[in-house]
């Protein structure tokens, strides 16, 4: 088990194995992805307002195997998200907005780093044949950008920008050409994520100065979490055309030039994680529709969870993946 205890400071112990209660099942973690948020715990100590107040085990993206109860011996995708059901957002149906969600590795609830743990049987998710622990781990950033690409409303014939290319970028840039985009455009600052868009078919973005006033996107993604991500983002867009903001700041705050946006007529969306889309993720992985394999470029064992956190942040590559 890998708990973080302050900013940086991740130690590995044995704990308990766990007890599965009424209506759960222990699972055997397989794979955990680790996340931009993930990051945000590791460097800061916390993300926007929730702050560490224990040692925490993160890792909300993992797959593993179920030992007993319904789904004994089956490979399942876990979603991390277990929110109340009864609140307004939850009558709804807008269960990723439930102010009472209990979140795996986040603020006092234990993630997925770690070898067992009990989660509910209705958020277990079992893996058809021919799909690998670490494709299971991917289907929570699928289901985020699957989320976004929901709230763009992603036309047949549109054109799509992504700002920010590490795994959820890149997974947008999927997803809207499968959505109909006829171009995607893709930009990052990094070398090799910027090269990893474009094998998807994204076509590089035009510097700001060919952009102009006009922009060129209907629909724009922004997925870097900074303020000049989001600056080009605006750049981006049309007159008219849709802003989704999937990128996490650093700091509780984000700010942009209000007369680009409000002279273009823009709509700025936030999106918070995902809704009720695990079904549609895993159909678009078992079919080749979407490739998650490729957006893994790191494998750590548990025991080295520090220096799989450490790669990550570096950001030398795309996915990190943290395995037994």
């Amino acid at each position: 088990m890998a708990r973080l205890h302050g900013p940086g400071d991740i130690r590995i112990g044995d704990e308990a194995v766990p007890s599965a209660g009424a209506g759960e099942s222990l699972v055997r973690v397989e794979a955990v992805g680790l996340c931009g948020s993930d990051l945000h715990w590791y460097d800061e100590g916390g993300i926007g307002d929730a702050q560490l107040s224990r040692p925490l085990v993160i890792g909300h993206e993992f797959a593993g195997v179920v030992v007993g109860g319904p789904f004994d011996g089956q490979l399942v995708a876990v979603d991390p998200a277990v929110p109340c059901g009864s609140c307004p957002s939850c009558r709804r149906g807008y269960y990723n907005l439930c102010p009472a969600v209990d979140f795996a590795g986040h603020g006092t609830s234990d993630g997925g780093l770690r070898e067992f743990l009990a989660w509910p049987n209705a958020h277990l998710h079992p893996l058809p044949a021919g799909m690998s622990a670490a494709d299971g781990a991917m289907l929570e950033p699928l289901g985020v950008a699957l989320h976004a690409v929901d709230l763009g409303h992603v036309h047949l014939g549109s054109t799509v920008a992504v700002v920010g290319c590490g795994p959820i970028g890149l997974l947008l840039v999927q997803l809207a050409r499968r959505a109909g985009a006829t171009r995607v455009y893709a930009v990052d600052p990094l070398p090799h994520r910027q090269a990893a868009a474009e094998a998807f078919g994204a076509h590089p973005l035009p510097p700001d100065g060919v952009l102009g006033p006009i922009g060129l996107a209907d629909v724009v993604f922004e997925v870097g979490g900074t303020d000049e991500a989001l600056h080009t983002s605006l750049l981006a867009a049309r007159p008219g055309a849709r802003v989704v903001l999937v990128g996490i700041p650093s700091t509780d705050r984000t700010s942009f030039t209000a007369a680009l946006a409000r002279r273009k007529g823009l709509s700025l969306i936030m999106a918070r994680r995902m809704n009720e889309v695990y079904s549609r993720a895993i159909a678009l992985v078992a079919a080749g529709d979407v490739d998650v394999r490729s957006v893994v470029t790191d494998r750590f064992p548990l025991s080295r969870a520090d220096e799989a956190l450490a790669t990550a942040a570096r950001r030398g590559g795309l996915k990190v993946i943290v395995e037994p």
